[in-house]
């Protein structure tokens, strides 16, 4: 038993069918027209093949529209133009001395930073450890719960300017120990 084709796929034939009728008819126009824009003959046919592909997947895109051909050569153009920069932008990439790879920055640490860093925090805890009890948790509350001065102050009923105090000598107290 054979099952005829859904309306919808019917529409989607006819729409394709306008799509293959457009291409043949407009091809050398498609190939000129991105070739005048510097591409050799092997990346022409690759790019009209590409824009085929594309407007394969939108069956209706050629719909209404004024000048197929223009459209097409404008889509083909634009199509080059993109694979123009991608492959400027993957020559920059992977192209390069082995000075220019090792002036690129680290992801990751050195593991003699990554050490200088541990010991630092631990003498920032144990500063932050020897803080007077009030001056403690408003130095955690701004720097770790990131509470604004008049947010702690309200919360633990003390003046602004007394937050203020206590923050400046905080800092103060931890710079002084990582000096």
């Amino acid at each position: 038993m054979s099952s005829s084709p859904s309306p919808l796929a019917w529409d989607n034939l006819e729409s394709n069918d306008l799509l293959n009728r457009a291409m043949e008819a407009h091809y050398a126009d498609i190939m000129a027209a991105v070739r005048r824009k510097g591409h050799p003959r092997s990346t022409v046919m690759d790019v009209v093949h590409d824009l085929y592909v594309k407007l394969a997947a939108q069956p209706d895109i050629l719909r209404n529209k004024r000048s197929i051909k223009a459209f097409l050569c404008r889509s083909a153009i634009n199509l080059g133009i993109d694979r123009l920069r991608r492959e400027s932008m993957e020559a920059r990439l992977f192209s390069g001395t082995e000075r220019e790879a090792l002036s690129v920055a680290s992801v990751g640490t050195a593991p003699d930073r990554q050490l200088e860093i541990e010991a630092r925090v631990a003498i920032l805890r144990d500063a932050i450890a020897e803080l007077p009890t009030r001056r403690r948790v408003v130095f955690i509350l701004h720097r770790l719960h990131h509470l604004s001065p008049d947010e702690i102050a309200a919360k633990l009923n003390i003046s602004r300017n007394m937050v203020d105090r206590h923050l400046r000598r905080a800092f103060a107290h931890c710079l002084d120990c990582l000096l």
